[in-house]
């Protein structure tokens, strides 16, 4: 088996993730009903009692919501993420199983090598992760409002990237949500919108020319149901790259994560 992963969901209203090797299996995160992450497991020919990781970037509900099922049901599997996520959520956590790792730190579940990477948003230390296995890199990176250089060199090098469109800029400010949480949502401590999200992508492509590196596939996650749209984000980010000289196709492979049910399982 290669190195892979699939999204269970990935939106504002929950996010789940797995990565798995022959050997090892990750959940990220296990915001969304653990009856639908059963059911994720289930049509990849897994169980719960397979997982050997839950590894989670912050304690928002829509990241965390089934950690406490998970962590019953996960009879094998350790619960990983910085202190102050942690912190927040003490009672969901498996006695005995839970494991604090640091910002910028490396651990290792199974045969699969983790890095968390400090992220820029409003929750108590929230991160994101990458995992390597056989020479291959995946990285996870959502629920940013912006992506600093530590990101950025994280990010750089995967042959995989899930990163974050949440929402388009102009039906954001027109949209309903007050103007505090409008604010929120675009302040550094936020969300990337399809814009920025595509400015990094074609900063990534152009540094990826100059040392030969071959075409990343990209998944775009984290969409806001009421801020965007899979269409929005997908074409929004490739008109970017256009004016940047790349395209879809020959420079980057280039999906949308589903909000609520299973996407196609990707090989890294």
């Amino acid at each position: 088996m290669a190195f892979e992963y699939t999204s269970f969901a990935s939106g504002s209203s929950g996010n789940c993730y797995m990565v798995r090797t022959d050997n090892t299996a990750i959940l990220v995160d296990a915001g969304i009903a653990g009856k639908h992450i059963t059911a994720g497991l289930e049509q990849l020919d897994m169980v719960p009692a397979d997982i050997n990781g839950i590894v989670l970037t912050h304690e928002h509900t829509d990241h965390v919501k089934s950690v406490r099922m998970m962590g019953r049901k996960c009879t094998s599997a350790g619960v990983f993420g910085t202190k102050g996520t942690l912190d927040q959520i003490r009672d969901k956590l498996p006695e005995n199983r839970a494991e604090a790792v640091g910002r910028s730190q490396d651990f290792v579940i199974g045969d699969v090598k983790v890095h968390a990477v400090p992220l820029s948003h409003d929750a108590a230390d929230p991160v994101g992760y990458t995992f390597e296995n056989g020479g291959r890199k995946l990285a996870i990176m959502t629920d940013t409002g912006c992506v600093t250089e530590e990101m950025y060199r994280e990010i750089r090098d995967a042959d995989s990237l899930v990163l974050e469109a949440n929402h388009e800029v102009n039906i954001l400010r027109v949209g309903p949500y007050p103007y505090p949480l409008k604010r929120r949502i675009l302040s550094d401590r936020g969300h990337l919108s399809n814009m920025t999200c595509g400015d990094v992508l074609g900063r990534l492509l152009a540094d990826r020319a100059g040392i030969g590196r071959d075409m990343p596939h990209v998944v775009l996650g984290h969409l806001s149901k009421q801020n965007n749209t899979p269409e929005t984000a997908f074409l929004t980010v490739r008109n970017v790259l256009f004016e940047k000289d790349f395209y879809v196709g020959r420079d980057l492979t280039l999906k949308v994560a589903k909000r609520s049910e299973p996407m196609e399982l990707m090989r890294v």
